[in-house]
C-alpha cells in the first residue's frame, strides 16, 4: 500500500473505529468481542483498501465485512458461551447497575442479546445505525422483505419482553 493510501486508511480508522465498535457491541453484546470484531473488520479492510476506499461508500463495504465477520465468528465457534443476569465487571464495559439506578438500558440490552441473530442484526442497522431498508438487505445479503419480517419479528420479540419486565416491576 502506498503512503497516501496508509494514511487514508489510519484516517478512517481514527475517524469510524468508536462508531463501529458500538455497532458490533450490539450485535454481540460483549465490548471485548466488539473490539476483536472492528479489529478483523479492519484488518479485512486495510487488505483491500483500494477497493474499499474507491466504493462508493466505504462505512457500508467495512459495516458488511464486520456482519460478514461475525456470522464467520458464530459459525466456528467452538465453545457455548451462557449468557447470565450478572454481567463481568471491568472497566468501562457494561457492569450491572446500582440498587435502585434505572435498569431500562440493561433490560434492553439483555432484551437485544435474546433475539436471534439475523433478527438482531436487521434491528440493530435498521434502527440504530438508522439504515434504509435497501442498504440493510444489501448489508445482510438477503431482500428488502427479508429485513422487514426479520425487523418485524424482532421488534415484537422487543415489546413483549419489555413489557413483561414492565409488568412484573408493577407487582414488586
Amino acid at each position: 500500500m502506498d503512503e497516501a493510501s496508509e494514511r487514508d486508511f489510519r484516517d478512517y480508522v481514527v475517524s469510524r473505529r468508536g462508531i463501529l465498535e458500538r455497532e458490533a457491541y450490539l450485535l454481540v453484546g460483549d465490548p471485548h468481542l466488539a473490539q476483536d470484531l472492528v479489529q478483523t473488520a479492519l484488518a479485512k479492510a486495510y487488505v483491500s483498501w483500494r477497493r474499499v476506499s474507491s466504493s462508493e461508500n466505504a462505512d457500508a463495504y467495512v459495516r458488511r465485512i464486520l456482519v460478514n465477520a461475525n456470522i464467520s465468528r458464530l459459525r466456528k465457534r467452538r465453545v457455548r458461551e451462557l449468557l447470565t443476569d450478572m454481567a463481568v465487571e471491568t472497566q468501562g464495559a457494561y457492569v450491572t447497575p446500582p440498587a435502585g439506578a434505572d435498569t431500562t438500558r440493561v433490560d434492553v440490552m439483555r432484551a437485544l442479546m435474546a433475539l436471534p441473530r439475523r433478527q438482531r442484526t436487521a434491528v440493530v442497522l435498521r434502527y440504530w445505525v438508522d439504515l434504509p431498508e435497501a442498504e440493510v438487505a444489501a448489508t445482510m445479503g438477503c431482500s428488502v422483505g427479508t429485513v422487514r419480517s426479520q425487523s418485524s419479528k424482532a421488534l415484537a420479540k422487543l415489546r413483549g419482553q419489555l413489557m413483561l419486565r414492565e409488568f412484573d416491576m408493577r407487582g414488586v
